[in-house]
């Protein structure tokens, strides 16, 4: 039985059911649209496995829903179904990129099949051989279609040993990709070493990475096996890779073409088999152009590219990712569940997120350390918010903050002498006093604080 999604179109609400049916026996969870523009809004609140579609249908045609589907989503799999079925159509699906096309009346049996090798190209089927494969992915929360459009294409070429290059902002979980890539290979036994590129100091990280022979400088008092060598048989995962010097990117670009690396101060190289996986959160076409990155090196790491949605731009993510930060934090601190109240989640939705995943956790994190109960306010993650830096907010609103802020200081001061303030503002006594009327400050509201 499979565990994929389907989403069939058809304008034919016969054959619409009766293909549903043979799908849905087959242990298939099938979805339904009666147009290509129903499809399309479909696909927008979920990613199917596979896209099963009519070809001639008013509006928006197979291929047209094709053509608008690829360029969204071009690892989805899609299968084209027409009673008009001639030579050239097929071969102008097929060299647009359709996975797969069939002539009505079509056999079963061989929608079956076509839809089984669809799935398992796009990484929905775990392989027999392996139950384990089903779990590739554990640990990565997510419910957007960005999201598992990515997810499938990391599993398609989790099976070769392409070099892959992970692109994101920080914190948006580049090495959590990596080593679910891992998880899905053939190397899933061996090992997985991560090393930041950009943490490790740039005369230390040709020893880290290659390692180095006794007496290789001072202080190498013995022998140390590098990083390349403890990922022998499985993956390396270079973080920050735009971040490297040049100079050791040229000894990189030597080990991934020749397979081998040597130790600092070793005469002879050892033979490593390692699966390269790099990721990075600068521009590295423009470090390419202004010489700060090899363009050979880059080609080498970037067989294949993933790039990760920011959190902005998987905004129906938070609410999953903000319960499972929660019930992990409970489990940390050993206190009851926490939960956000409806408009404190609200604002946890509409916050622009600069630093992303890493960002929302670290947010969260406090919220539970702070709140007296397990009733996270609305107004507590809008403090922190305000109190993180790099949490920008529009300009309108960081002005009056100021303002109030500055106003508040300047009363407290002078105990709420408006005479004394105004002076120390810089300001005549009557603009001064519009400015509080703006906040709403009383004067009489700081007047006891001065005694005190």
């Amino acid at each position: 039985m499979s565990s994929g999604d389907i989403l069939l179109v058809d304008d034919d609400p016969d054959l619409l059911k009766l293909i549903s049916l043979r799908l849905g026996s087959a242990g298939y969870r099938v979805r339904t649209a009666d147009s290509g523009e129903t499809a399309l809004a479909a696909l927008a609140v979920v990613r199917p496995g596979v896209l099963i579609t009519d070809l001639r249908m008013p509006g928006i045609d197979g291929l047209q829903l094709f053509d608008a589907v690829h360029r969204q989503h071009p690892a989805l799999p899609v299968i084209i179904l027409t009673a008009h079925g001639t030579i050239p159509d097929a071969v102008s699906a097929t060299q647009r990129g359709v996975f797969g096309f069939l002539t009505k009346p079509f056999d079963s049996q061989e929608l079956l099949q076509l839809v089984a090798s669809a799935l398992k190209l796009a990484g929905d089927l775990p392989q027999a051989s392996d139950e384990s494969a089903a779990e590739w992915r554990a640990g990565i929360i997510t419910r957007s279609p960005t999201m598992e459009d990515l997810l499938r294409q990391a599993r398609r070429v989790a099976d070769s040993d392409a070099s892959v290059l992970i692109f994101g902002e920080s914190g948006t979980g580049k090495e959590l990709l990596a080593r679910a890539i891992h998880r899905a290979s053939p190397r899933r036994e061996r090992a997985f070493v991560a090393v930041n590129c950009g943490a490790i100091p740039e005369p230390l990280l040709e020893s880290e990475l290659f390692g180095h022979a006794r007496g290789a400088f001072t202080g190498a008092v013995q022998a140390h096996k590098g990083l390349f060598q403890a990922a022998d048989g499985g993956t390396i995962f270079l973080d920050e890779i735009g971040d490297m010097p040049l100079a050791l990117q040229v000894k990189l670009l030597r080990v991934l073409q020749e397979g081998e690396v040597r130790a600092v101060g070793a005469s002879q190289s050892i033979a490593v088999d390692v699966r390269v996986i790099s990721a990075t959160h600068r521009d590295l076409d423009a470090q390419k152009a202004s010489g700060q990155f090899r363009e050979d090196l880059y080609y080498r790491l970037n067989v294949v590219s993933l790039k990760l949605p920011s959190l902005a731009e998987r905004r129906e993510d938070i609410p999953l990712l903000a319960t499972h930060f929660l019930r992990k934090l409970a489990e940390r601190y050993k206190r009851p569940v926490s939960s956000l109240a409806p408009d404190a989640m609200a604002q946890l939705v509409a916050a622009p997120w600069p630093g992303n995943v890493r960002q929302l956790l670290n947010l969260l994190e406090q919220a539970v350390a702070l709140v007296p109960t397990t009733m996270i306010p609305a107004s507590l993650v809008q403090n922190t918010l305000r109190e993180d830096a790099s949490a920008l907010v529009p300009f309108e609103e960081a002005r009056k903050q100021f303002e109030r802020d500055y106003l508040v200081r300047l009363l407290k001061i002078t105990g709420g002498n408006v005479s004394q303030a105004a002076v120390m503002a810089k300001r005549n006594r009557t603009e001064f006093y519009k400015l509080l009327q703006r906040h709403h400050l009383e004067p009489s509201m700081f007047k006891e604080g001065k005694s005190g």
